[in-house]
């Protein structure tokens, strides 16, 4: 993917020599792919491949950029801007499958070969957006635009790729120049660091246990992953690690207050010195990030990250997390002392001090006695290849499409469902790729991406995308089938809408299509898709338990509708601290100082500081969680960790028309749909305004989360 300006932006690919088309045919990243809808040849690309294609299409993207710089013709939208937008396929192709699988496929050799590959990308970038005569032609086009007579999907597309340059340093000069293509580069090294230090410090711990004692409380379904994991170790007992279906279910449920407290500790330490220390690298990230910001005029990265947001600026973000703080923190601190005060009762010890790692056990307690609802109570009725069944018949009975497994397609692991999906009217709209479980090589979490974006060509052609989901969830056992908790049916519900919205896209222009819009939007279409799994209507559709039969009783559903207002305002408060941590850390105005050569003390006294407004359990010394905090440093989120709030704010007003209308009335699913066709052609602000017929409020998610 283009990672200069615009991502995933697409091109016709030049003539090249003999020599070259020789390289093509030996190295399948290179070469005419010939399979089925465009999808990638997997099973023939090793990764000794990567590094000699990016190399080549970075040379085929040089000659393309240089025929567009050097061109004899007066710049006009369509030989300048359109042929920029349309260059770099087979750079876009390369790098949009690197980058992903390096996510997911991250082995030793992967690893290796990314800080060498993302130093070749960085270096291109930052050669394409300090062209001087690119930029002349396209500020010469921005100029003149009046004369051209533009549609509004080629008015945003200029103004993005404008844009685009000029925040990447076109309009600096001399040293200033010469600095930022110096940050820019630094950076992409560093945030890729930061990535693999969290994935090798969360791959290094593992507790294996050999005494029941030491598992007491937790269910049978996590005993056999945890034996599992255990036996791949050649270890008898049970093992814990700290990827989520191993280290959630265990501070849920052990009941070894003192495992529970070492597991925590070592989940927060992640990264915190040691051989995968981060603490250097977001000194490092966030002054260089204020630097880049004040080169281009900006006060703070976060000024500089904002300005093409829905939010626009700083205090917009500010006065938002704040309103909601406001709203918030009185219930979230009930909810910790009701949750105390039960832990007190069950243990007979009023002095009791609820701690961090002890929080999740009490409250699923609580939360089970309040509502008798739990996951082991609900596994059974969530098959995944029910779940799958349901989810894809929701974007059907919404948008008319349909998933179809192939079987014939190469896949890049053997775990992974090829679908083909198509709308109501047979067409084909995109292949997508479904990788459920976790395994070493993947990173934690769950992620919705793309191998290749959506564009319309020259001739009218709709070139269709290349869509993947990747989770961790529960993985099948030896007698049992992979049984999702409800928490990871509503994690597949988000992630599906996130793919809902790069299959659906219906743009010309690759910069513009899918999820192609502003962070503060994007997650809008994947949090609306959890509504529904509350939804009776919804439910009834694949909701069964696996032995009986059985469809999920009203009843059972009740409880998780009572049980999701169930600390609400202790999460959503959990959720601002995470916002306001972000907004701290890329509001800097001078460096971060390290006190007395003290690199952990002063990341760990920075965070701490940055929590308390949002403190509602104890801190801990020597934890922190943005040493592992992959969206601020690695992921893209970066003043922008908010857009989560903020578009939950947005989905739980959207959802309300529905259920105002009917949660599968075709009407809002129409108007639904529109936006996710739309991309990134519309003001989002304006788009969402024509869907809801007016502003968004507040008064959904608040009457949501039984605040009001």
């Amino acid at each position: 993917m283009k990672r200069v300006l615009l991502p995933l932006a697409t091109a016709a690919l030049l003539a090249v020599g003999c020599s070259d088309k020789q390289n093509e045919m030996n190295n399948p990243l290179l070469a005419e792919w010939t399979l089925p809808y465009g999808a990638v040849p997997f099973d023939q690309i090793k990764n000794s491949d990567y590094i000699p294609a990016l190399k080549e299409a970075i040379r085929m993207h040089d000659a393309e950029i240089d025929a567009i710089a050097n061109s004899s013709e007066s710049p006009t939208f369509a030989n300048t801007i359109e042929a920029y937008e349309a260059s770099g396929r087979m750079l876009d192709r390369v790098e949009g499958i690197f980058f992903n699988l390096v996510e997911c496929m991250a082995d030793d050799e992967m690893m290796a070969l990314s800080e060498e590959f993302q130093n070749l990308a960085s270096e291109h970038s930052n050669n394409v957006s300090l062209n001087e005569g690119l930029f002349h032609r396209i500020e010469q086009v921005w100029e003149e635009q009046e004369k051209y007579n533009l549609t509004p999907e080629q008015q945003r597309l200029l103004k993005k790729i404008r844009n685009g340059f000029v925040r990447s340093g076109a309009l600096l000069e001399g040293e200033a120049r010469e600095e930022f293509r110096k940050v820019s580069t630094e950076l992409d090294s560093l945030t890729l660091a930061f990535g693999q230090n969290t994935l090798k410090a969360t791959n290094a711990f593992r507790l294996n246990l050999t005494d029941s004692a030491d598992v007491a409380g937790i269910p049978e379904f996590v005993l056999q992953g945890m034996k599992e994991d255990a036996e791949k170790d050649g270890n008898q007992g049970w093992t814990v690690t700290l990827k989520a279906p191993s280290y959630g279910p265990f501070m849920t449920y052990a009941d070894r207050r003192d495992l529970r407290e070492k597991v925590y500790k070592a989940y927060n330490t992640r990264a915190v010195g040691g051989e995968f220390d981060n603490t250097s690298n977001i000194v490092k990230i966030t002054s260089l990030r204020l630097r880049l910001a004040q080169l281009l005029g900006y006060k703070n990265f976060a000024a500089y990250q904002l300005e093409n947001k829905m939010a626009h600026n700083v205090q917009t973000v500010d006065d938002f997390l704040a309103k909601l703080h406001k709203a918030y923190i009185g219930a979230a601190e009930k909810d910790v002392r009701d949750v105390e005060n039960y832990a007190r009762q069950q243990l007979k010890d009023p002095g009791f001090c609820i701690q961090p790692w002890d929080f999740s056990y009490w409250n699923e307690k609580l939360k089970t006695e309040r509502y008798a609802v739990n996951d082991e109570l609900l596994k059974p009725y969530f098959p995944i290849e029910a779940v799958k069944k349901g989810v894809f018949g929701l974007a059907n009975r919404l948008y008319g499409l349909t998933f179809t497994p192939n079987e014939e397609l190469p896949k890049y692991h053997p775990e992974v469902v090829i679908y083909e999906v198509r709308d109501a009217e047979g067409k084909f709209m995109g292949l997508f790729y479904a990788d459920f479980f976790p395994r070493a090589t993947k990173r934690g979490g769950a992620w919705m991406t793309e191998f290749k974006g959506q564009w319309t060509e020259p001739d009218g052609t709709d070139s269709r995308p290349l869509i993947s989901i990747c989770t961790n969830f529960t993985k099948p056992t030896s007698d049992k089938p992979s049984l999702l908790t409800f928490d990871e049916v509503e994690t597949f519900l988000h992630e599906f809408g996130h793919s809902l919205h790069g299959l659906l896209t219906q743009c010309h222009y690759s910069a513009l299509s899918g999820t192609n819009v502003a962070h503060d939007f994007v997650e809008l279409f994947s949090q609306f898709n959890e509504n529904f799994g509350t939804q009776k209507e919804f439910l009834d559709t694949f909701a069964a338990h696996y032995e009986t039969d059985e469809k999920i009783p009203q009843e059972y559903i009740d409880r998780i509708r009572k049980a999701q207002n169930y600390l609400a305002a202790y999460y959503c408060v959990r959720q601002l601290s995470f916002g306001m941590l972000d907004m701290n850390y890329h509001t800097i105005t001078e460096p971060i100082r390290v006190e007395n050569d003290d690199t952990i003390k002063t990341i760990l006294d920075f965070e701490h500081t940055s929590n308390i407004p949002t403190q509602v359990l104890p801190a801990v010394d020597g934890c922190a969680m943005c040493t592992s905090f992959t969206h601020l440093f690695s992921g893209g989120y970066a003043a922008g960790y908010y857009g989560y709030k903020w578009s939950e704010v947005l989905d739980a007003d959207a959802f309300s028309v529905f259920q105002q209308e009917g949660i599968f009335n075709p009407e809002p699913a129409r108007r639904f749909k529109k936006m996710l066709q739309s991309g990134d052609t519309v003001d989002p602000a304006a788009l969402y305004r024509e869907f809801r017929s007016g502003d968004y409020t507040l008064d959904a998610i608040m009457k949501r989360d039984g605040i009001r």
